[in-house]
């Protein structure tokens, strides 16, 4: 059973490759300010959750945050050590 190639010679080309021609185009969008990733920070001798929470987000009362998403391996929030790597939850 032999079959012919498929024509495409009224195809035309277009700026997008998306195979859904209904479907909106995002290939121009950029990234904006914020961000979803959750990041590392490395405890530095000196820091507190309540500084760091400052650094990160402009909010020290923001240290639960911080606490809440390593309380893995922060049991009390005033005793962190230095070289200790937290999660930073995005904004």
């Amino acid at each position: 059973m032999s079959r012919d190639p498929p024509d495409f010679s009224n195809v035309k080309g277009g700026g997008s490759t998306n195979a859904n021609p209904g479907a909106p185009d995002f290939s121009n969008v950029q990234s904006g300010g914020s961000s979803t990733a959750t990041t590392t920070y490395v405890v530095k001798s000196g820091d507190s959750l309540s500084k760091i929470a400052k650094a990160q987000y402009g909010d020290a009362n923001a240290w639960k945050r911080i606490f809440e998403a390593n309380r893995d391996i922060i049991k009390d929030p005033n005793l962190i050590q230095p070289g200790q790597k937290l999660k930073i939850p995005p904004k």
